[in-house]
């Protein structure tokens, strides 16, 4: 059951990755924030449905960079952010 959610939810993101990359860059920054979420929901789902327990540092990891790459993100363009 894990595994077939854990598989759905990444089927179910490439619509959300494929918006990103054919948006303007800052309009992607919360479409890959969401991605990044979902992304660990089922990294999460598939660590539980695979039955390892070391899986799920992979997801704990995801998470953090999913923040950190969204902080460099807007660092690098703060300055297209400036109304």
């Amino acid at each position: 059951m894990f595994l077939w959610a854990g598989a759905a939810l990444i089927v179910l993101e490439l619509p959300l990755l494929l918006a990103a990359s054919l948006s303007p860059r800052i309009d992607a920054l919360p479409t890959l924030q969401a991605a990044g979420g979902i992304w660990t929901v089922s990294l999460m789902l598939l660590a539980q449905g695979f039955e390892r327990s070391a899986y799920t540092i992979l997801a704990v990891v995801a998470s953090l960079l999913t923040f950190a790459g969204g902080m460099v993100f807007v660092r690098f363009f703060e300055r297209e952010l400036d109304p």
